[in-house]
């Protein structure tokens, strides 16, 4: 089990929980005709969220994942590998409890830098928050 987070397109999510929570399920069908793991399928301001936290936060695969020697030489990189799941509006990580703090503040704040929306997946009633602030409620 993992905790899961995710960011989005502010301007293509829904602005009511109900009908973002719709979307959302829609969105985890992972039914797009690509890989999942090509982070040019996604919007700029996407691709410029993944930049910067596969930074702290490395994938577990595709392109930009770690070399397997570095695993070995660097304990606190394998408990920082996050599975991300790629899609054009959304990108779903999936990250270790043991890092689900510092998570949760590293990609808030960047989507917040970045101008896409956050959404807390692993908690009931998780946060869904606006690069302004706002929440989806």
């Amino acid at each position: 089990m993992s905790y899961d987070l995710m960011v989005f397109e502010k301007t293509k999510a829904p602005a009511a929980k109900k009908d973002f929570m719709a979307w959302f399920e829609k969105q985890v069908t992972w039914s797009e005709e690509h890989d999942y793991q090509t982070i040019s399928v996604s919007s700029p301001s996407l691709q410029n969220w993944f930049m910067e936290m596969k930074e702290t936060f490395p994938p577990m695969n595709g392109e930009y994942a770690p070399a397997p020697d570095l695993l070995d030489e660097d304990e606190n990189l394998e408990n920082h590998l996050t599975d991300y799941c790629i899609g054009r509006d959304v990108i779903y990580a999936a990250f270790a409890w043991s890092a689900a703090e510092e998570a949760y503040q590293l990609m808030r704040s960047l989507a917040q830098k970045h101008n896409v929306g956050f959404f807390d997946v692993s908690t009931d009633d998780g946060d869904i928050i606006l690069p302004d602030g706002t929440r989806i409620v």
